[in-house]
């Protein structure tokens, strides 16, 4: 692939200019390793569509009469970080109230991963889900919650692990009630106070 080739052509030029020798034993398929890892998993979420992927269900009129909460929690959330192009890991929840339709587990997470699986900051990260899920789904409301480790900071500046909560709310969840109620069932769900944050904060 031309774009592969490319990119390995790229990073043999980056480690030369690293001082590094790019024909020596231990990097001489780096480059290569590389170029695929970019273009075949670290970056995929350009190529995809989220619509493309994700399929809901209808549901029954008498649900819609109700507000009852539909929470995912523990999405695995992998991407890089667009200003050091360092990884950053955690997890995303979900939380809605259907309205007419439910998707299932897999395509929420199928959604984070094409999300993700681009050059990301979390702010951005967690509201792409939110407006995605609130326009695709129609829910009465939605809201997700974002918890990451940041690598950025461990390997440079300040050098000490840093952690981020990021929450996007539309809807019937925007509210401050709304706000409360789901993080106190994802730390339930949890069996233990996880989310080391004043709930009132977010």
């Amino acid at each position: 692939m031309e774009v592969i080739k490319r990119i390995e052509e790229i990073f043999k030029e980056l480690l030369t200019l690293v001082g590094e020798d790019p024909g020596r034993e231990g990097l001489i398929e780096t480059p290569s390793r590389v170029a695929r890892m970019w273009v075949e998993e670290l970056t995929t979420g350009y190529k995809v569509d989220p619509n493309d992927i994700f399929k809901y269900f209808n549901i029954a009129d008498d649900y819609e009469k109700h507000d009852d909460l539909v929470i995912v929690r523990d999405v695995p959330l992998r991407s890089l970080c667009e200003h050091h192009l360092l990884p950053f890991f955690g997890y995303i929840h979900i939380a809605y109230v259907p309205n007419g339709r439910i998707v299932g587990f897999s395509k929420l997470a199928r959604v984070v991963d094409v999300f993700s699986r681009r050059l990301q900051v979390q702010e951005r990260l967690t509201n792409e889900v939110a407006d995605f899920m609130f326009g695709k789904l129609t829910p009465k409301g939605v809201m997700v919650i974002a918890e990451a480790y940041h690598t950025c900071t461990i390997v440079r500046g300040v050098k000490e692990p840093m952690y981020m909560v990021t929450r996007a709310a539309r809807g019937s969840l925007s509210n401050e009630n709304s706000r409360i109620e789901v993080l106190a069932l994802l730390n339930l769900a949890k069996g233990k106070q996880v989310l080391n944050i004043d709930l009132r904060s977010i």
